[in-house]
């Protein structure tokens, strides 16, 4: 039976350090470093393992400490990390720098352990989705869309950001699910980011099936192929540390779907595993499915 969702993307370990007062630029500021584990993949199926759903990580790491807490902590998850290939060298790291306001001043990203991806790992026969992470280098990517469409099995993409957006775009071609912001839906199209719906046309000419629209806390629209878009709002939350709320709503869309919610149920699902997690300090909060339930609860 199809069941398991296979995830192929980033493992790493986040380095976060948020001054406690307004950030002076060229010196030594005093505040806090939150280290924990990161990547868009790995965040994706770590949330998935804690709402429930069957997830199998395909991704890379060294063979270092840090690697070693980045599987053990996915794995605590409940997501299955076998396919994980472990490479001499060090886990890939993202180091961030917030003011005091929780805002983004610089970051880093070292992924170059990444490349060490390999589809061989990848098993598809009992996958009922295969979720693809935009930081995979382009023939990765490929191999992987290529290998889902010969097992007939759905493919999800996470753009992540712009750049990786225009990298990819030519790969985004009879897809299941497409996750953009509006810039990376322009960088996917090479449209105006203000003209989404023209975006969203020529993603569904190009035999997307849905593609959910984020727009941050203006919500998101759920745009399927031959039916009108549809609006959700941003479930209300108190923001203490964005880092992760996207990662989050695209695994509570999927397990929402695999237990046979339409897509914008899953949506509605989505928005309040992004509050959830904007209510937590953690990039993967650990208690996911039970904030989720007590959202649902004080939003009726």
């Amino acid at each position: 039976m199809k069941h398991w969702v296979v995830v192929v993307g980033g493992t790493n370990m986040d380095v976060v350090a948020r001054t406690s007062a307004p950030l002076v630029p060229a010196t030594s500021n005093p505040g806090h470093t939150r280290i924990s584990p990161g990547g868009v993949g790995r965040n994706i199926a770590a949330c998935l393992g804690l709402l429930g759903a069957p997830v199998r990580l395909v991704s890379a790491v060294g063979d270092d400490a840090f690697g070693e807490e980045a599987l053990r902590v996915t794995a605590a998850c409940g997501a299955d990390v076998g396919a994980v290939r472990r490479v001499p060298g060090a886990t890939g790291t993202y180091t961030a720098v917030l003011d005091d306001r929780g805002e983004l001043v610089a970051a880093v990203s070292d992924m170059a352990v990444v490349d060490a991806l390999e589809l061989d790992t990848v098993h598809l026969t009992d996958a009922a989705l295969v979720v693809v992470d935009g930081n995979l280098a382009h023939d990765q990517a490929a191999r992987v869309v290529a290998a889902a469409s010969a097992a007939d099995v759905p493919v999800a993409f996470e753009p992540v950001s712009v750049a990786k957006a225009a990298r990819l775009s030519d790969l985004v071609r009879d897809l299941f699910l497409v996750t953009p912001n509006a810039d990376e839906l322009a960088a996917l199209t090479g449209r105006p980011a203000g003209d989404w719906r023209a975006s969203v046309d020529d993603l569904h000419a190009r035999g997307v099936e849905h593609v959910w629209l984020r727009h941050g806390a203006e919500g998101s629209w759920m745009c399927t192929r031959e039916a009108e878009p549809v609006h959700l709002p941003a479930a209300p939350a108190t923001v203490v540390d964005v880092t992760g709320a996207g990662d989050a709503m695209l695994a509570a869309w999927v397990a929402a779907w695999l237990r046979g919610a339409d897509p914008v149920a899953a949506a509605r699902d989505g928005h309040l595993a992004a509050a959830a997690t904007i209510e937590s300090p953690h990039t993967v909060r650990p208690d996911l499915a039970e904030a989720m339930h007590d959202l649902t609860r004080e939003h009726r």
